[in-house]
């Protein structure tokens, strides 16, 4: 599918906010929030350079189920680990774990459901808790409401990462036309929410 001029425009937006989130967004923060978010707001921006440059196309790689898994990964992480003080040590472990089993089941030929029960149980765990924690303490009071902001997002990327991963895997949701389509504007989308609460938040 070609990119369009729209797809580009929002893919760079999406690139500058994440350099953004970078390089203003996340100080006075932990060293391990700073890491988490560093390597997941730094691959989100490699990521729209390479499909600026590259096109849409390059979403075919066979490396792209696995780049895309970082991502929520490396954001719940740092969120567990900056607002949850009693589950770093698990959740690290399972972040590890996780990463760890999506690239064996990508690596080794397997025609089981192994593969895509691996990145739904990767990706939902991590999508939800992206989704629900910052929701959850912004509710009670113990963070900022615009925090709830970053929950938005991670309804966003739980989204996307498995309408690709479904993709990938040869069992897509909807069409590969649509997906393609959306992604852009998803990515965007998802990234605003982003600046917007760790800003607010």
């Amino acid at each position: 599918m070609k990119t369009s001029s729209l797809d580009r425009v929002l893919l760079l937006a999406t690139g500058l906010l994440a350099a953004y989130q970078i390089a203003i967004g996340i100080d006075k923060m932990d060293n391990v929030p700073i890491i988490a978010y560093t390597i997941a707001f730094g691959v989100l921006l490699v990521a729209g350079l390479l499909l600026i440059i590259l096109g849409l196309e390059v979403l075919e790689a066979p490396a792209v189920v696995i780049v895309s898994t970082i991502i929520p990964l490396a954001l719940s992480l740092g969120l567990i680990w900056q607002r949850v003080a009693s589950l770093r040590i698990p959740y690290l472990i399972f972040a590890a774990a996780g990463f760890l089993a999506v690239i064996l089941t990508r690596s080794i030929p397997m025609k089981n459901k192994v593969p895509v029960v691996t990145i739904a149980v990767t990706h939902g765990i991590a999508g939800i808790t992206i989704f629900l924690l910052p929701i959850i303490l912004s509710l009670r009071g113990d963070a900022p409401a615009g925090f709830a902001w970053v929950g938005i997002g991670g309804a966003l990327i739980g989204i996307g990462g498995l309408l690709l991963a479904f993709l990938k895997s040869g069992k897509p949701i909807l069409s590969q036309k649509f997906i393609l389509t959306v992604l852009p504007g998803l990515l965007l989308a998802m990234t605003i929410c982003f600046v917007i609460g760790f800003k607010y938040g």
